[in-house]
């Protein structure tokens, strides 16, 4: 799977906190607490990324988790209804997400996490169908990795040697 690269300096970016872990590690000198946050940013208009901070103190977890996620950015596939160009299933570990186009007026029908990165990647019209694992971490990225994988119909064209019409047809 290959990534564009995307310049995130020239995108008003927006972010979401998904979810804020404590968590602890046992040393011998007691317990050491810290927090883990899951960041999704996102502009709105077709980018979208996820990420995760780790620090002792929550705003800080969340500034590195926004870093991380602006670091992992993707280009999303919209239509002209503002709805991804065709089903995908994406998974990532024991979370698998089904995503379905919609037509205009749907809304955006989603679980939690998979709300966020439609929403903030600008998507309008979606039904999502999270499967298996419900971890919100793994649900993100499960989102995320269907995305990544969505082609345009000019892609596919291309890839066929058809025209446009042929492909969509």
């Amino acid at each position: 799977m290959k990534r564009e690269i995307i310049d995130a300096k020239q995108l008003e970016l927006t972010e979401k906190v998904v979810a804020i872990k404590r968590v602890t590690k046992v040393v011998k000198g007691g317990r050491n607490m810290r927090f883990s946050a899951l960041v999704v940013v996102g502009d709105g208009n077709g980018h979208v990324g996820a990420g995760i901070g780790k620090a002792a103190e929550i705003p800080e977890a969340i500034r590195k988790g926004k870093e991380d996620a602006t670091k992992k950015l993707i280009s999303v596939k919209l239509d002209e209804n503002k709805s991804i160009t065709h089903d995908i299933m994406g998974k990532h570990t024991g979370a698998s997400v089904l995503l379905k186009r919609s037509i205009e007026g749907t809304g955006i029908i989603a679980g939690g996490p998979a709300r966020n990165v439609c929403e903030l990647a600008g998507i309008k019209n979606i039904r999502t169908k999270s499967l298996g694992s419900n971890n919100k971490q793994n649900v993100v990225l499960a989102t995320i990795d269907a995305l990544s994988q969505l082609k345009s119909p000019e892609e596919v064209a291309k890839a066929r040697n058809k025209s446009v019409e042929e492909v969509v047809g």
